[in-house]
Order: C-alpha cells, then structure tokens, then sequence
C-alpha cells in the first residue's frame, strides 16, 4: 500500500555492536509515527534505515509494498528533513527548495511552479529571493519541509527536526509540521528524544529501549497502560512506589507499607511491583488521615502554570504538581499525601 513502512526482522550491526536487535514494525500510510527514546536506543538507525542511507544487516524492509533493503537512499520514495536543517547557504531559499527538483531533470518552469507551491504550503510565499541567513530558525526549519515534500515523497522522514529552535518556537513549528502532515495525508517518521513533542505530534509512538522496542502505541495508551517502570517514567513525569501485590484478579489488592488498598484495576499475578502515581495525582492536606502519607515539602516553587513540590516520604521522594495559585505550603512544612485508587496504575517491579 502506497506510503506504507514495514520491517521484517531487521538488524543493523556496526562490526561487533548491535545497533539495531531484531525489528518488526509497520507504519500505517497517511500516520505520524514517532520514535521516541534516549541516546542509543536505535531511534536514528531506524530511521537511516528506512532512508536508506544504513544498510540493513538482516531482514527485509517495505515500503508502499516494494521491497527496497538493497535499494539505495537515491531510488527510495522518501524525504528527510534533517536536524540542521542542511539548507546550501548560497543558494536563495527557492533555490535550496527547487534543488531536488533540478537534480530530477525537471525543467526550470516546472521547478520554478513547485517550489513556490511548497514554500506557500509551508507558509514562506514571497520568501523565495532571500537566504537562508536572513530567515529565522523557524523559517530555516519550514524551508526544509517545503524542499523535502516538493518532491512527493510516500514517507516523510524528520530526524530531531526542532532540537535547534527555542521552547516556544518549537511548539510553534511543531504544531505546523503537523498540520501540513495531515493536510497533506503524508506518512511520517518523525526521530526526538523529548516525550512532549512526541505526544503533541503523534497518532502512534514507538518507545525504543537498548536497540528494541519497548512499547508503542498512541501517546494516550502510552501515558495511561504503561507496560513497564521506564516507560512509566519516560512517558510524562511518575512516581514509582515499591509496594507488594497481596491478591490479583480484579479488583487487585496491595500492600503499601503497613496499608492494605484495594485497586479497581486488574493484575495476573501476586508479588512485588511498582505503583505508578501521576504528579497531578497527589493531593496534599495538613490533616492526617488514614488513607494518608506523611510528607515533608523540602521543595516547592510556584511556575505560574503550577506549583511543583518536591516531598521527603516513608515511601521516598515524591514529585506532585498543584494548580496555580499562591504557594500553599512552602518548604520545611509537614503535610498528608493522598491519591484516588483509580487514577493509579501497576507495573512490574
């Protein structure tokens, strides 16, 4: 199917180092997928894979249906926009865009009519006689969209494509390379270590772990059925609590310190285990109660949008988010944690 990506099997070895371990995804056409993990976890080689500019090791790469794993990156319907951006300085932004196009064959009318057409799709018309020196990092970042989709690619590949812009310009560009993502119904493989821009720009991500596949899913399933500890705290901010479960099945009971609670959640099996609270979660009190933790706030800052505290507990630190309004507790005071029995979740220990 055209604009499809599937791996079959596929390893990417470098000599004696295993940068990829046996892979098998598919990527659904018209979708954006995020890889999404830490230094190292394969993320980028995937995504050279699919470009073509890795070759694979073992197994079998599809895309639209075609068997490309031993066709070079030159005869492979994608684009990349690249994390520099790799605009030629002294070229005019409708030169840098157009260059793909020249290379083809293209005449010079006809490249002329698309890259004004991508620059207008990217929001850039008129832009096209500067250089790329006198553009914004947005700009720069919105020219090399419009160079990579003019040439129609069936997968759209973007590798850390906002890790130079600032945190507000960022969200800026990223909520428009969704847009044209979607109105263009391109595929798109989009590579970033940040779990926020991951889930703002997402219909499924794939969370790699030590060159594999540690979960995936959509970025709600993701931050809500969290299958283990580290994707519990790559996913959003967690607090992970050592507690052990007593009886499983549903509902699930577990002991947390000398507390037994009852969860309306299920779980296969008893023994130790991880409780994953939210930071949003967490209530904060000065009474004592039964259903509480004791607490000591040694951080608390108001953010404007929150206020974050930083808690020392029986359980350990704890990290909880409050609604923005004038600090309520301050550090040094002693208050009661609590959470809702259903907003928590269990993970392996």
């Amino acid at each position: 199917m055209k604009g499809s990506v599937r791996f079959e099997n596929v390893t990417k070895k470098f000599g004696d180092v295993v940068a990829l371990k046996p892979l098998s995804l598919d990527i659904t056409p018209g979708t954006l997928v995020t890889l999404l993990g830490p230094s190292g976890c394969g993320k980028t080689t995937t995504l050279r894979l699919i470009a073509g500019l890795e070759s694979a090791s073992d197994g079998r790469i599809l895309i639209g249906g075609e068997d490309v794993t031993h066709l070079s990156a030159t005869y492979r319907k994608v684009s990349m926009v690249f994390q520099s951006y790799a605009l030629f300085p002294h070229m005019t932004v409708m030169e840098n865009v157009g260059y793909g196009l020249s290379v083809k064959g293209m005449s010079k009318a006809e490249v002329r009519d698309r890259a004004e057409a991508g620059l207008e799709t990217v929001g850039l018309k008129g832009f096209g006689a500067r250089l790329p020196s006198e553009l914004s990092g947005g700009q720069q970042q919105r020219v090399a969209v419009a160079r990579a989709i003019v040439l129609e690619p069936e997968v759209l590949l973007l590798d850390e494509p906002l890790s130079n812009l600032d945190a507000k310009l960022r969200r800026h560009v990223r909520e428009e390379i969704r847009q044209i993502q979607q109105r263009l119904g391109l595929t798109a493989v989009y590579v970033t270590h940040d779990q926020e821009e991951a889930m703002a720009v997402s219909d499924r991500i794939i969370v790699m772990k030590n060159a594999e596949i540690a979960q995936e899913g959509t970025p709600f399933d993701l931050y809500d059925r969290p299958a283990s500890a580290f994707i519990a705290d790559f996913i959003g901010d967690a607090n992970l609590i050592d507690v052990e479960i007593t009886q499983s099945g549903e509902p699930t009971e577990i002991a947390l310190l000398n507390r037994r609670l009852t969860l309306p959640l299920s779980s296969k099996a008893t023994g130790l285990a991880k409780l994953v609270v939210r930071p949003h979660h967490i209530r904060l009190d000065r009474d004592a109660a039964a259903d509480r933790l004791p607490a000591e706030i040694t951080y608390a800052a108001w953010l404007g949008n929150s206020v974050q505290y930083t808690l020392t507990t029986p359980v350990g630190s704890i990290f909880a988010i409050g609604a923005p309004q004038p600090l309520p507790f301050r550090q040094g005071d002693t208050v009661h944690l609590g959470f809702g029995l259903e907003d928590v979740r269990l993970v392996p220990a």
